[in-house]
């Protein structure tokens, strides 16, 4: 079986993010392969810790990725700040053969450092185009925990489970393995908190992850880390407003100073993103489509939510606002050009990770949240079908059977984008349905 069978087996994807399979990313052809340590969201601490933890296995499988894409060169993307880490990953580049074609190179510690094209450009000085992929400019970008899931699916071990970190105002800041389809409120509880009436949970990292409905709901392959704050923090305060709340908001107090444009990363990065224009848009009615496509270059970063603006106003939720009205329209925003350049500007416009922490209100609970041993051993899982971009996986198994850990438990459908899922534990299946498939230890 070749590797990029063995990676499609594994239902390995994105390990954050949209959850876009490997497999199909891996089937382009590259001069480029990006691994992306960069983590700028605030407090979460699983790529930095995996890559001292697993060094070789991770550039082992982040070397073989390379070359599946036919890459002349794989570069390590990590915060300089992480100067041990660093130390490690050199060491073992050159313990392992790999000088020459794996390289690690030093990234500031600005947000969003982690954002696929902002990476792109840090490592290679190349822009994406608007609304382009990295493979456009010859790039491919995985993650830490995906090179860690390519090596391991070269050992035939399918991806069962997932590193989180759980952090905010706790006790206990951690990061943990825990095998896919984990009650969350189990994940929650590792934090030292029992009754979570008074705290809201970021499923995510603070600056793009939504706020939770309740603690219910299963660990998936992309969940990367939970922030538990008081419900009567800054942040949860801001992210819990509801559209008509913002476009109201928006309409009696933007000025139209354009400070969320001037420090929009993809703005930066030469795009047309320009998010004072959506709020100018948006706050008298102005009926122009094509202006209103420019939203559709919005990759939700937060920046002028939640740092720029100096109104506290919320233009992501404008651009969100259009995208989603033109998304129903089936109207799509067209480049008109195929090279851009960033602008001069921007070396100057960066934002250093530590003021970004501090305007959230998260200084206090920027601390470690060391990788720990604990194990959690549910009693019972739920693996979603739909954990991933492209269409749900297939189940394969039926109510009372009894399964493995590891077994294929659900396959990708014929002729579809999508990723295979397997069982975390061992057990009964309990139920199927076209969302789940449960499973209860024996």
């Amino acid at each position: 079986m070749s590797l990029l069978e063995q990676i499609k087996d594994a239902g390995i994807i994105g390990a954050g993010g949209a959850g876009f399979p490997t497999h199909a990313k891996l089937t382009s052809q590259a001069e480029y392969i990006l691994l992306n340590g960069a983590e700028c969201e605030p407090l979460l601490r699983v790529d930095q810790q995996l890559m001292a933890a697993y060094p070789d296995e991770i550039i082992r499988g982040f070397a073989e990725a390379g070359r599946l894409v036919g890459a002349k060169q794989a570069l390590i993307g990590i915060k300089k700040k992480h100067g041990k880490v660093i130390e490690i990953l050199k060491e073992r580049i050159g313990a392992l053969n790999e000088t020459g074609f794996v390289e690690v190179r030093e990234l500031p510690d600005i947000y969003p450092a982690g954002d696929e094209q902002v990476l792109v450009y840090q490592l290679t000085g190349r822009v994406v185009p608007e609304t382009g992929i990295p493979i456009h400019v010859g790039c491919v970008v995985v993650n830490s925990e995906t090179a860690l899931n390519i090596y391991r699916a070269s050992q035939g071990q399918p991806v069962t489970e997932k590193y989180i970190t759980v952090a905010g105002d706790v006790p206990n800041r951690v990061t943990v393995k825990v095998p896919v389809g984990t009650p969350i409120i189990d994940v929650l509880k590792l934090s030292g908190i029992e009754d979570f009436s008074d705290y809201a949970i970021i499923d995510g990292g603070p600056m793009m992850g939504p706020v939770k409905a309740d603690t219910s709901g299963f660990v998936t392959k992309k969940n990367k880390g939970f922030v538990i704050l008081k419900k009567d923090h800054f942040l949860i305060r801001k992210k819990s407003v509801t559209m008509e709340q913002a476009k109201r908001v928006n309409k009696a107090t933007c000025e139209q100073c354009r400070m969320c444009t001037d420090m929009c990363p993809r703005y930066l990065l030469g795009h047309n993103m320009q998010p004072h224009k959506m709020m100018r848009v948006l706050n008298y009615a102005i009926d122009d489509l094509e202006g209103q496509k420019i939203a559709q270059l919005c990759c939700q970063c937060n920046m002028c939510e939640l740092f720029a603006c100096p109104a506290g106003l919320h233009p992501k939720m404008a651009n969100l606002y259009f995208k989603e009205k033109l998304a129903e329209q089936n109207v799509r925003y067209k480049p008109d050009k195929e090279t851009f350049e960033a602008r001069g500007v921007r070396d100057y416009r960066l934002v250093p990770s530590k003021r970004l922490i501090a305007r959230l209100g998260l200084r206090d609970f920027d601390r470690p949240a060391p990788m720990t041993d604990a194990e959690l051993v549910p009693q019972t899982i739920r693996i979603a079908t739909r954990q991933h971009v492209g269409a749900p996986a297939a189940p394969v198994v039926s109510p009372g059977q009894q399964v493995q850990a590891g077994q294929m438990i659900g396959r990708i459908p014929d002729d579809s984008l999508g990723a295979a899922i397997h069982a975390s534990i061992s057990g009964t299946v309990s139920e199927v349905t076209a969302d789940y498939i449960e499973i209860r230890r024996n």
